[in-house]
């Protein structure tokens, strides 16, 4: 006969037959029978709860409530209630990410008016061009430390994490959201090397999770807390997308960084909602930014003819062996720099009673090396991020002769009268390599993304200009002089460093998206994968790093390359004597295990020795305080 689980029988109404049996009520009929008695059940405790807590809500609050739950009830529950909140997460991620990035072009725009603007004496120039970045480093430090400092760093790290199922507390409240945003607004609006990518993938989640407690709070689809999960992930592909207008490498990314099993049907809601927060970031530009249309992050318009010759695939492979050893270093000098700071003892505990000492110190040095007059004037110093990556991707050669107006515009950042594009993008990558390592230390909110991606670019951009001195006319095959792109190498260059930086595949996609081009799949393809396989070998990703150094309860993957590791079993490597006490028990067996096991805080209780049915665990010092109570020396004075 069969139970159900509350111990009725013959619900189903079984009957015996000659073959295994039937059950006469159809199963679909059953379940939902059994639905509906859930459903009718949750009304009930819903209405009674809402009538006790009627009792302590204002008036006013519960009339708004009422109002709000009754219209999306008719409304937006009835279009689907998925479809709705993704378009709102894609929507208010969007308004976010095009309000930072006005706050922060502000912050630039005010930086370069006080600069050039406001005085001609070099020495008020150089004041006013770093006492910008370090009052508002120093506001961004002293608001989050306040506010929430949960919000300092990345935040990927920490959504890996939570994505495993650890809960960390306070990662996803209204307070890291606001301390998040205004922080890492301000820390852009310094112009220090740091970037947007990983602190606004934790905003988006952090978003997703007040809105879906928003909507909870109105008979929500979210109810389900299992469902947390798939809500997070989306939230993370909105994240990428809103940042750079990049849906299918935000969806892409965000499998690849964030989750280890990534539910076939969470893909539509990650598309979804990438696809109207890309699309709406996009479209405020052109509405309030007068672009013409929409268009790409950092267009490029590469040739579509021949757009590079088979035979530079061989420099694109080189190229991408450069990038995972650079992407391996790279993640090693970070690590190194952290655990540097954290050994030297006296120092921390000086930095720790100074709290604003160390962002000002850095964010004062970075800013006297990229000052224009000085050391700035040999690494485009005067520039905003997004204006020199811009200008790494440009399609014209920086080493040919005749430029036009808008060309030379261009070049004059990266040349001096004294010095050539080369020795200004290699001061560029060395600067923006050492203090995007040093600044990822200060307490703000900040990422690492957009600062290897400069580097990569730079480093491609170097290789192509190499490769159009060496073939000025371009390579031949057959009868056709290919021409050299440097701007594609510098693509190339930036999604293989970044991919090898983050072990990920989906940037060179993602980079496909923010130039608007795909004429460079194949190099690309092909240097991300080569760099992407040596830097794995090497070192973890710099996600992976940072939370081995921030110790997070987090279980790493297997390395793809150790397959040997999957021939390993539990069996190989498990204790087989383990150490247990059971029922009935003597006291000298019992004092035996415990003076024969001396470091066991916990052994397992079973029945007996012969069935070995584990009942549950008891503490070491447990064990001693029953001994101590039934035979110590205060027992021993009772019974005498």
């Amino acid at each position: 006969m069969w139970h159900n689980a509350y111990g009725s029988e013959n619900t189903l109404h079984h009957e015996d037959s000659t073959m295994y049996g039937r059950y006469t009520k159809e199963l679909g009929e059953f379940a939902k029978e059994e639905a509906l008695k859930l459903e009718k059940q949750r009304r009930k405790e819903e209405r009674l709860r809402n009538e006790e807590l009627h009792k302590y809500r204002g008036k006013c609050a519960s009339k708004l409530a009422s109002a709000f739950g009754f219209i999306w009830k008719h409304t937006f529950a009835k279009l689907g209630e998925d479809w709705v909140f993704l378009a709102l997460l894609g929507l208010i991620m969007a308004f976010l990410s095009f309000i930072m990035d006005h706050g922060i072009s502000m912050c630039n725009k005010g930086r370069i008016w006080l600069y050039r603007d406001l005085t001609i004496h070099p020495f008020a120039q150089y004041m006013a061009w770093v006492a910008l970045p370090v009052c508002l480093i120093l506001f961004s430090a002293g608001f989050v430390h306040i506010v929430a400092p949960q919000s300092i760093g990345s935040g990927i790290p920490e959504m890996k994490t939570i994505l495993r199922g650890v809960s960390l507390k306070e990662y996803l409240t209204f307070r890291t959201l606001v301390a998040k945003v205004i922080g890492l607004t301000a820390t852009l609006g310094s112009g220090l090397p740091l970037g947007k990518e990983g602190p606004f993938v934790h905003i988006a989640s952090i978003a997703a999770t007040l809105l879906s407690k928003l909507v909870t709070s109105f008979q929500g689809i979210y109810e389900n807390e299992s469902r947390n999960t798939e809500m997070l992930a989306a939230a993370c592909a909105v994240g990428v997308a809103s940042c750079f207008g990049a849906p299918i490498g935000g969806v892409l990314f965000s499998i690849e960084v964030t989750t280890v099993y990534f539910a076939v049907r969470n893909y539509w809601r990650g598309f979804f909602t990438a696809v109207c927060g890309a699309t709406v970031f996009r479209l405020l530009a052109v509405w309030f930014q007068k672009e013409d249309t929409v268009k790409a992050f950092f267009q490029t318009n590469f040739t579509m003819d021949f757009p590079f010759d088979p035979q530079e695939l061989v420099v694109y492979s080189l190229m991408g062996v450069v990038c995972g050893l650079g992407g391996a270093g790279y993640v090693w000098s970070h690590r190194q720099y952290v655990l540097f700071m954290r050994r030297n003892k006296k120092m921390n505990s000086f930095l720790q009673k100074n709290r604003f000492l160390y962002p000002g110190i850095v964010a004062l040095l970075a800013s006297t090396v990229s000052f224009p007059l000085g050391l700035g004037q040999y690494m485009a110093g005067d520039l905003n991020t997004h204006d020199q990556v811009a200008g790494l991707f440009s399609n014209f050669t920086w080493t040919k002769g005749y430029l036009s107006v808008e060309e030379s515009d261009i070049l004059r950042h990266w040349t001096t009268k004294n010095t050539d594009v080369f020795v200004s993008l290699c001061g560029f990558m060395l600067y923006t390599w050492f203090f995007s390592i040093v600044c990822s230390t200060i307490p703000v909110p900040s990422g690492s993304f957009i600062p290897v991606f400069k580097i990569g670019a730079a480093f491609g951009r170097v290789v192509g200009e190499l490769i159009h001195l060496s073939f000025p006319k371009g390579v031949r095959h057959g009868k056709l002089n290919t021409p050299i792109i440097p701007g594609g190498y510098a693509t190339v260059g930036a999604a293989a460093m970044a991919g090898a930086v983050t072990h990920t595949i989906s940037v060179s996609v993602i980079v496909f998206e923010m130039t608007g081009q795909i004429t460079h799949i194949i190099p690309i393809m092909i240097a991300v994968l080569i760099a992407n396989a040596i830097a794995a070998l090497l070192q973890p990703s710099l996600y992976d790093s940072i939370i081995l150094i921030k110790k997070l309860p987090y279980l790493p993957d297997l390395l793809p390359s150790s397959s040997g590791m999957y021939n390993i079993y539990v069996e190989d490597f498990m204790v087989r004597e383990v150490k247990f006490i059971w029922h009935n028990m003597s006291y000298h067996e019992l004092k035996s295990v415990l003076k024969e096991n001396r470091r066991l805080r916990v052994f397992p209780l079973v029945e007996n020795p012969d069935t070995m049915i584990l009942l549950g665990s008891i503490q070491r010092i447990e064990l001693i305080k029953v001994i101590e109570r039934h035979v110590g020396r205060e027992r021993r004075l009772q019974v005498v």
